[in-house]
């Protein structure tokens, strides 16, 4: 098995040969003592942006077991690679009806496909559009058209993530991500997201490798529905009744709930059915944009601008004394601030780049942390303080956006930046932020602005955009299941991913779709009506 030399430091602009050397040095062994090398993960060191370094994991297969074992009980930073693999335990019970996987997101997609795999038919329902009419329906409210309720940045082919930077980072550490990352470059994905230690695809590339998943779950003979939305559940002795917004009534062997974090109607559908759910805490707040030029010379110094480096991203957070945090979130460089509502007379903003993240303008969520607490004990009650956010900022600005500079929010006061060109599609008005948000998250924005403008200087700028809301960070709910991942009461309903709270981002919410695959493979065989 392949072993990992890890923390391996260069200058900035060494060369794969000369990385390999250093790592291979860096335990004491040379060419002829290896069967094959070659990078595993690249990420740069800019926290002194005057020694700017390379830091990099090399892959090393030595020519026996034992020697791999030897090195590996001998330095420290050595470790056997971990490639991810699947070895399904198959059920022998065969039950009535198909497996249902009801959203198409990473977590519905993945579990669609792996169950498809191995041989169970399953029927995969998604409340919003195929990918081309879905990007049709982005555009036209992107561009000042009327929201499609169903198809929107929200939902449709590929889930929330598909209009995102499409980053693929997974800080669970577990072994199924590079499964993941490995099935993606096989369905289109550039290569490079095997190397990079933060790699991301992109929404343009992204939405291809969307749909030519679908196209292999299609081809394995599940069946994928679009335009079609899980409406009631019922168990019965045998399974459980389905129904679908096409009228139909499907039965069901099992029912994979991966409805992502908006979907709200369904929420609000198994809270009438006693289904047990918990309100879970969640962030709101605030889009920042800056100049990318910026940030990267906060980032990298007198070397911004090398055309080695990448373009500069940042993950900032701060936590108060009574343990309240603000953090950024999902930053998009060289991105856009985007148009992400999901029903009629809201504000929701959400950042997007594509792969060459070539525009102007970075952005990320500065994003304060909310609890029950804040917003009541009840299974709704956080759906509901996201609602009211989102309709107080449209009844604020209308169909424009509530936006004011860094020095507006730190002022009070209803001012736009005169240095920062908004990228909204559907524009901005001046807005006082404290007449959108509580006053504790006002607050929490404003110090942890300023804490960050400590570790950044682009932060401490006051010329800097801010556009809101940023309400839908993570699902307000969590559907909680038991450890044969399924519902506590309800047996057969497997609540997976983000919207059942369970993940927060595209790795993380596919791997959940994987496992709980596995979890229905487990009990069930094939079923007799797949």
């Amino acid at each position: 098995m392949p072993l990992i030399i890890n923390s391996i430091k260069t200058p900035l602009g060494t060369d794969k040969e000369g990385i390999i050397a250093k790592a291979l040095g860096s335990v004491r062994l040379k060419r002829g003592d290896i069967v094959s090398a070659d990078i595993h993960k690249t990420s740069i060191d800019a926290r002194d942006n005057r020694n700017i370094l390379l830091v990099s994991s090399v892959y090393v297969t030595l020519s026996s077991e034992k020697a791999e074992r030897e090195l590996t009980k001998k330095y420290k930073n050595t470790s056997y690679a971990v490639r991810g693999s699947l070895s399904p335990e198959i059920g022998t019970v065969r039950k009535n009806g198909r497996v249902l996987v009801v959203g198409y997101g990473p977590a519905g997609m993945f579990a669609g496909l792996m169950l498809a795999r191995y041989g169970y038919s399953p029927l995969i329902i998604e409340r919003g559009a195929a990918m081309d009419k879905r990007i049709a329906a982005v555009k036209n409210y992107a561009n000042g058209g009327q929201l499609d309720s169903s198809s929107n940045i929200q939902f449709g082919e590929g889930g929330a993530g598909t209009f995102s930077d499409g980053k693929l980072t997974c800080r669970t550490g577990d072994e199924l991500c590079a499964l993941v990352t490995r099935e993606l470059v096989t369905f289109g994905a550039p290569e490079e997201i095997l190397h990079k230690a933060k790699p991301h695809i992109g929404t343009d590339k992204l939405r291809e490798v969307v749909k030519n998943i679908r196209t292999e779950t299609e081809r394995l003979s599940g069946e994928v529905r679009f335009e079609t939305a899980l409406t009631d559940i019922t168990p019965t002795p045998n399974g459980i009744i389905a129904a679908l917004s096409d009228g139909s009534r499907v039965e069901c062997s099992a029912i994979i709930l991966a409805i992502g974090h908006s979907a709200r109607d369904t929420f609000e559908m198994l809270a009438h059915k006693d289904i047990f759910m918990e309100p879970k805490p969640f962030s709101v707040g605030v889009r920042i944009e800056h100049r990318q030029a910026d940030v990267d010379r906060s980032l990298y110094g007198a070397h911004a601008g090398d055309p080695i480096l990448p373009k500069g991203e940042y993950q900032l957070s701060y936590r108060n004394n009574e343990g309240r945090g603000v953090y950024t979130f999902c930053m998009c460089p060289g991105g856009y601030v985007v148009p992400a509502a999901s029903e009629e007379n809201s504000t929701v903003t959400n950042g997007m780049s594509e792969f060459a993240r070539d525009g102007e303008n970075a952005n990320a969520a500065v994003a304060v942390s909310v609890t029950p607490d804040d917003f009541g004990k009840g299974v709704l009650d956080g759906v509901r303080f996201q609602r009211e956010i989102e309709r107080r900022a449209f009844a604020l600005t209308g169909e424009k956006a509530p936006a004011c500079s860094v020095r507006g929010l730190l002022e009070g006061k209803a001012m736009l930046s005169d240095k920062i060109t908004p990228t909204y599609s559907r524009g901005v008005e001046a807005a006082d932020m404290h007449k959108l948000f509580p006053a504790f998250v006002t607050d929490m924005l404003k110090t942890g602005i300023q804490s960050f403008s400590r570790k950044m200087a682009c932060f401490g700028d006051g010329e800097a955009l801010l556009t809101a809301p940023e309400t839908r960070t993570s699902s307000p709910v969590r559907i909680t299941r038991n450890e044969s991942r399924q519902s506590l009461t309800f047996a057969g309903l497997y609540p997976c991913g983000e919207g059942a709270g369970y993940a927060g981002g595209i790795m993380s919410a596919a791997v959940d779709g994987i496992k709980t695959a596995l979890a229905v493979m487990k009990e069930q065989a094939p079923s007799n009506n797949a």
